[in-house]
């Protein structure tokens, strides 16, 4: 019977796919990440904002930068995706296969939210260097032209912040970013699963696409007010300079404080709306990217 097993792609194509998907979609968002990034970063310390809306920002970036201002960091972007997707697809992938009894019976749920925050924090870690040269490279645009650090792709910002600020700095931010991971992954099971019920128990869905869709939504929407009070911490650290030899924040409960002291308790959802705009539609462009990798790999490879 072991014989009959129809043929799957081995780990390492499968890894290579995800992580290529993940770039795909990024390529088409990653406007949306640049205005995120902005908005988070706009009236830090003392400063007025710079923005109002995620809309002023967007037009101001394209008003000042031009329309090649909006893919500023790209490379960044792709690299984040190489790594962290890549990774966390792998490791999900490995766990799940082991948790898989020898039956066929899938994990349980439970078990499946734990692989998937273990998966994601990990390829957080992996992926941090990329995400301190993204949270930079998107947020030079909005300092004057003397005080930008001018890092012309993502190997040249992380070859000069290891040389200029130590290895170590590539890693700064990691908890907050692994943390994020581990709330976007939890929230967006255990809301979709939620949603998805609570969608078909009303009677004005069925089990399709539609269904899928709203759900997928209304998950985003809750894993986006989760995690944007971590993700604006992730990227005041990455983003912060030396004063006087002293880093800006201590650690990230001193941002949260400072955030909610001096700009208020509901700017830790700054760029909410860039950021659940994105949610949505880089999760999808990523898995049809993937089924048609794997359409085309299945078609051209294992059936030959």
């Amino acid at each position: 019977m072991a014989d009959a097993k129809p043929k799957t792609s081995p780990k390492a194509i499968k890894f290579l796919f995800g992580g290529l998907a993940g770039m795909g979609a990024t390529v088409f968002v990653q406007p949306l990440d640049l205005v995120k990034n902005r908005m988070q970063l706009s009236g830090q310390g003392s400063k007025a904002r710079e923005y109002k809306t995620s809309f002023h920002a967007l037009a101001s970036i394209l008003k000042n930068e031009g329309l090649g201002g909006v893919y500023t960091g790209l490379s960044a972007g792709l690299l984040r995706q190489a790594t962290y997707t890549t990774t966390r697809l792998g490791i999900y992938t490995i766990l799940f296969e082991k948790m898989t009894s020898p039956d066929g019976t899938p994990p349980s749920f439970i078990m499946k939210a734990l692989i998937g925050m273990t998966a994601g924090a990990t390829g957080a870690f992996v992926g941090t260097p990329a995400e301190v040269a993204l949270i930079r490279m998107t947020a030079d645009g909005r300092v004057p032209v003397d005080q930008r650090r001018g890092y012309s792709n993502v190997f040249n910002a992380l070859a000069r912040i290891t040389k200029e600020e130590g290895l170590t700095t590539l890693w700064r931010g990691c908890i907050p970013t692994m943390a994020r991971a581990v709330v976007v992954n939890a929230a967006q099971l255990a809301s979709y699963s939620q949603s998805k019920q609570a969608l078909l128990d009303s009677g004005y869905f069925g089990d399709d696409i539609l269904c899928h869709f709203c759900a997928s939504m209304i998950s985003g929407l809750v894993t986006t007010a989760a995690s944007m009070p971590v993700d604006i911490v992730k990227t005041r650290i990455q983003n912060m300079k030396m004063i006087d030899g002293k880093p800006e924040y201590r650690n990230g409960l001193e941002v949260l404080r400072k955030v909610i002291g001096s700009e208020g308790f509901f700017s830790l959802w700054k760029g909410f709306t860039p950021y659940y705009a994105r949610l949505g539609p880089h999760t999808v462009l990523t898995f049809i990217f993937l089924e048609q990798m794997n359409k085309l790999y299945k078609h051209h490879v294992l059936e030959r």
